[in-house]
């Protein structure tokens, strides 16, 4: 251990002593802050800030507040001291006097420490310097805190740090907030969208005894009681479809998914979508539900829809529409639709890319090309259209096609942000795909889809024609928000234990 840590460490445990002991006395004098149970608070420091007049302006009424807050900074100038406190709002300045809140009460805010939760009752006024603050005629302590603050946040060991420690993160570093208040503006934008559309928002089952409605590894746990093994869900799709067949015409749920998967920039094993479905509509209507729902966001929780991202600005004012033959024949010259399903499968080996077990067909090897080559050209908003029928097992058929569904997937800056179909109701159909998925699970394909017998038993009765939608709302975070890494749009990101 160096002799840097080793005095860093030193310091910490003495402050940790010093802390422990401050509250010790508290408690013996009778002042234990840990058994307040309540102080009402009449002012955020956002209401003050953005309600205060100047004594000499024609609307002015003198303000009395009471406010609270973890202190973050503090200047003591003998017999007056300023001090900064932390609101779930923002900043604001607090003057205390010691011919104002006392001579005993002074001398205790003294001995407070920087990262205490206080709370005081005084006017608002401006300081000499500018600075609307708080002159207080009362001051409490409210909460000790016996961990000082972190004071910077730099480098990869402190960006775990902030994951793992998001209450440290969001104190230390307020501007972390803004991610997650946008973050539940825009989910409650989504649900005004598709309630003013007449959608109905419902709930389905985390456990199951399937695991359905996406190509993912799922997480398996046990029921006791039952003595079964289950399945925390991968998607919402089969149970949200089970409702259109049931007679619900518009139906949505918004969130969590669970997938036993790897864990990078874009992906977390648990994360938010929202899935929608809508009877007597096709994979085209789910365009123009993405394309309003994105801008109506935009609109509403940013005011604008030219999104900074990175190097680049999103413009959502502008969508490209391309088929998924025409995309690999734009951005690679190879064109898919003249190619027989042993020449496709050669471009690929040609191309450096080996289709697994199974999968050595005309449509895996237009997909796998498509994957490897075009994606990363996507950078403004793009739906990819027409999918092979090999990697949508849950879509309709193109008529004019039956190479092809009418499935579609949507793009923004390189990265997939939502998937949707013309819905497969033909049971019969649909039972054939789950064989064709369970064969490939019996391959060694771990994402395969496993056979829901009973979901085949509902389209027997009958699903009308149906669009449904999937679109991953933490990806959509990110883009919002200009974070490039899922974890900082998750208040919880998964951690790896630190021992």
């Amino acid at each position: 251990m160096s002799e840097e840590i080793a005095t860093n460490e030193q310091d910490l445990n003495e402050i940790l002593r010093i802390r422990r002991e401050k509250l010790a006395k508290l408690i013996a004098d009778g002042k234990n802050p840990y058994e307040i149970t309540r102080f009402d608070k009449t002012h955020s420091s956002k209401q003050i800030l953005d309600t205060y007049t100047d004594p000499t302006d024609e609307n002015y009424q003198p303000m009395v507040v009471t406010v609270a807050g973890r202190m973050t900074s503090r200047r003591i100038m003998g017999k007056a001291s300023f001090c900064h406190i932390l609101d779930g709002d923002g900043s604001i300045q607090l003057y205390v006097k010691r011919d104002e809140v006392g001579e005993d009460a002074y001398a205790e805010f003294k001995s407070w420490d920087i990262g205490d939760i206080i709370g005081g009752t005084g006017e608002v006024f401006r300081t000499h310097m500018g600075e609307i603050s708080v002159k207080l005629h009362s001051i409490k302590l409210l909460s000790k805190s016996l961990l000082p603050l972190p004071e910077k946040f730099h480098g990869l060991k402190d960006i775990e740090m902030r994951y793992r420690q998001r209450y440290v993160d969001l104190i230390a570093n307020p501007e972390v907030k803004r991610t997650f208040v946008i973050r539940s503006k825009i989910i409650k934008a989504i649900r005004e969208y598709l309630d003013n559309r007449g959608y109905i928002e419902v709930e389905t089952p985390i456990l199951n005894t399937i695991a359905g409605g996406a190509n993912a590894r799922p997480f398996i746990t046990h029921h006791n009681t039952l003595d079964i093994d289950m399945y925390m869900r991968i998607a919402t799709e089969l149970h949200l479809k089970r409702l259109i067949v049931g007679g619900f015409e518009r139906v949505y749920e918004i969130g969590r998914q669970f997938r036993n998967e790897g864990m990078d920039l874009k992906h977390n094993p648990e994360f938010t979508t929202i899935e929608l479905y809508q009877a007597y509509t096709d994979f085209r209507g789910m365009m123009d539900i993405v394309q309003g729902m994105y801008c109506y966001c935009a609109d509403t929780v940013l005011g604008t829809r030219l999104l900074p991202y990175g190097d680049v600005t999103i413009d959502l004012n502008k969508w490209e529409k391309l088929s998924m033959i025409q995309a690999v024949k734009k951005y690679t010259g190879v064109d898919f639709d003249a190619l027989t399903a042993e020449e496709a499968v050669a471009q690929c080996k040609k191309a450096g890319i080996e289709l697994g077990v199974g999968k050595q067909t005309w449509g895996n090897a237009l997909y796998e090309y498509f994957d490897n080559f075009v994606e990363k050209e996507l950078v403004q908003p793009t739906f990819i259209y027409d999918y092979p029928v090999e990697v949508s097992p849950l879509a309709k058929k193109k008529p004019d096609d039956k190479r092809l569904t009418e499935r579609f997937e949507f793009f923004i800056n390189c990265s997939e942000m939502g998937n949707a179909f013309s819905e497969l109701n033909d049971p019969i159909d649909q039972y054939e795909r789950f064989a064709a998925q369970v064969a490939a699970k019996a391959q060694g394909d771990d994402e395969a889809h496993m056979m829901d017998r009973d979901y085949v038993t509902a389209l027997e009765y009958g699903m009308p024609p149906t669009g449904g939608l999937g679109i991953g709302i933490d990806r959509m975070i990110m883009l919002f928000t200009d974070n490039q890494s899922i974890r900082d749009v998750l208040l919880f990101p998964t951690m790896k234990p630190i021992d």
